[in-house]
């Protein structure tokens, strides 16, 4: 009885296998395949749009599945606000387009946006991406600006500086071969801020061997113009009381020093109080060592003098030097601005000056806090442009129109590192070398300083400083190695070089304020139009010595007749700034386009035909 029962079991299974596998009547047919998506592919993965209005088509070809033969519908997503697209639907056998615009007047940004492109037909549908590069115009007219510069003149000498102080002095001794690179920026006056140790006058009747001194201004008087400026930033320290103020005579032993110096490098040497006779080595200034122009203090309403004092101060010291030597030029103040009272300082100054002023001189640092971002140190120079102006009133009113304002300091960051590696500035928080000074923001950050200010009338402009850090420098204190900034200030005086100067022409770009790219259009006493394009766009809000944004520029000449050749140049995060970078021809065109891919710099030299 148990054998059957097991037979009849497995007997029951199998009959039950058997009616599943036949499917009987209650099975269903396995579903059909959903059909292929539709292939889209674009003529263009990236597509420039201009915002002028030009309009810009991409093909866009549609691969549909065997013997699926619908109509097709293109439909473009995620366009950015002011921009729209018109479409030219493909039919059998030809594929359609898709053209972007952008709307008049103009309502979207410059950069870079993603759109979408999708097609479907009755059966199915697909897709593709595609990069809108909303680029900038900027149309160059043949008209001079005479709102910009001075009466529609860009003349704005380039020149470095130099601080003579114990950090500083044994610089050109430890590198000789400095004075190359120095030379070759072409620097005109340059700046020798004397400090310290460097200061040769130890007391009322001694002073020192002008070692450290000559040491530095020798072999910058060697090169360039060589006619450097003798900042005299301070004067001997028994000028002073123990907290920094002037003693009773400090304003006579600073007018006395400074006629001394004169008589050291203009008139063959002097006789010290203390009858030592002190005069230049011929070995050093084998070219003999005069020094025209002179800077008198440095930074005094930040440096313990009040207007008034600085007033009495240049009144004397100034007709001092002049009784040894009257060729001499003079730069008064050399305001320490971006602070919280330097109108108010100048003010006090103006109306009293009565000794020559061949030039007033101001400094510039768009920061003094490493932690502020990209963005706020570039609006920092739309935000000193009034103080230029204030600075050209206050000359006016003092009926001294002629003069002009130099920049004798500028640099992105003015802080520095004190006590136990702390911000000076910023008590509290921990130094940080701001690398803005040397990086590809420099790049656009410089030029587009020296576009702005030139066009408000400034004359000079000065970096700070010339062997330095990555914050400061041009050059490598230590071993001269070049930055990308050395380069930037090489190229702006070469392709702007002052003196001859050169007429500011106008230009209208597209780009809605607040603007990205600074622009700059001149054309040069030889013919040649040189066009700068600075692009300044920030990647992010919160970037700090970040990357920058991608710009694409069409620079239109076409208000400017034909040439025959013409020259690219570009400094950006690619230069190798162990060469610096080199002009490649360009095709001359009524347009030519400009691509960035970051912070950077690009000069457009045009030759006109004959």
């Amino acid at each position: 009885m148990r054998a059957f029962g097991v037979t009849f079991r497995i007997s029951c299974l199998a009959f039950i296998l058997v009616l599943a596998g036949c499917g009987g009547g209650s099975g269903s047919s396995p579903s059909p395949p959903p059909p292929a998506p539709l292939g889209v592919q674009l003529s263009a993965n990236t597509l420039t749009v201009l915002q002028d209005g030009t309009p810009a088509p991409v093909t866009v070809t549609v691969t549909q599945s065997a013997g699926d033969s619908s109509a097709i519908t293109l439909t473009p997503t995620s366009l950015p606000a002011g921009v729209t697209a018109q479409v030219t639907q493909p039919t059998s056998g030809s594929p359609g387009t898709v053209t972007f615009t952008a709307q008049q007047p103009v309502m979207v940004a410059a950069g870079s946006y993603t759109v979408g492109i999708s097609a479907s037909d009755s059966v199915t549908s697909g897709a593709a991406t595609l990069t809108l590069a909303v680029g900038i115009v900027a149309k160059v007219g043949a008209t001079v600006d005479t709102s910009s510069g001075v009466n529609g003149q860009l003349n704005v000498l380039m020149s470095t500086s130099f601080q003579l102080a114990s950090w500083a002095d044994q610089f050109f001794v430890a590198n000789p071969t400095a004075t190359t690179p120095l030379g070759n920026l072409n620097s005109q006056h340059i700046r020798m801020q004397v400090l310290e140790r460097d200061i040769p006058q130890d007391s009322a009747n001694t002073w020192n061997n002008f070692g450290y001194l000559d040491g530095m201004v020798a072999p910058i008087h060697s090169v360039a113009d060589q006619s450097p400026e003798f900042q005299i930033a301070q004067g001997p320290a028994f000028m002073y009381d123990s907290s920094g103020n002037l003693v009773d005579q400090g304003i006579q032993i600073y007018s006395q020093y400074a006629a001394n110096l004169v008589s050291y490098y203009n008139k063959g040497g002097f006789t010290d109080a203390g009858g030592t006779f002190h005069q230049p080595s011929a070995s050093q200034y084998p070219n003999g060592s005069t020094i025209t122009y002179w800077g008198i203090y440095n930074e005094p309403n930040i440096n313990n003098l009040t207007a008034a004092q600085y007033v009495s101060l240049y009144n004397a010291t100034v007709p001092a030097m002049q009784a040894v030597d009257p060729t001499l030029k003079f730069l008064a103040v050399e305001l320490a601005d971006g602070w919280d009272e330097p109108e108010q300082f100048l003010a006090g100054v103006m109306p009293g000056l009565t000794a020559q002023v061949d030039i007033l001189a101001t400094h510039f640092y768009a920061t003094c806090n490493q932690s502020d971002t990209d963005q706020t140190v570039f609006d920092a120079l739309d935000g000193f442009l009034p103080h230029i102006t204030y600075i050209y009133t206050q000359l006016q009113s003092a009926k001294l129109t002629t003069v002009p304002v130099w920049m004798t300091e500028n640099n992105v960051n003015a802080d520095y590192e004190g006590a136990d590696g702390m911000s000076t500035c910023n008590p509290g928080q921990k130094f940080v070398t701001d690398q803005r000074g040397t990086s590809a923001y420099f790049a656009a950050w410089r030029p587009t300083a020296f576009s702005k200010f030139g066009k408000v009338g400034l004359r000079a402009l000065y970096h700070w400083d010339f062997p330095a850090d990555q914050q400061y420098g041009e050059v490598n204190a230590g071993n001269v190695q070049l930055y990308l900034s050395y380069w930037v200030d090489y190229w702006l005086q070469r392709m702007f070089p002052s003196p001859p100067g050169a007429a500011i022409l106008q230009v209208a770009d597209t780009e809605p304020t607040p603007t990205t790219v600074e622009v700059l259009a001149t054309r040069q006493q030889n013919g040649n139009v040189v066009i700068m394009v600075a692009n300044h766009a920030v990647q992010s809000s919160n970037d700090n010595n970040g990357t920058g944004a991608p710009r694409t520029v069409v620079v239109d000449v076409s208000a400017l007749g034909s040439f025959s050749q013409a020259s690219l140049l570009t400094l950006d995060a690619t230069t190798n700034t162990a060469t610096g970078p080199s002009p490649v021809v360009v095709q001359p065109a009524s347009r030519i386009t400009l691509s960035f891919t970051g912070y950077g710099v690009s000069f457009l030299t045009l030759t006109p035909s004959s």
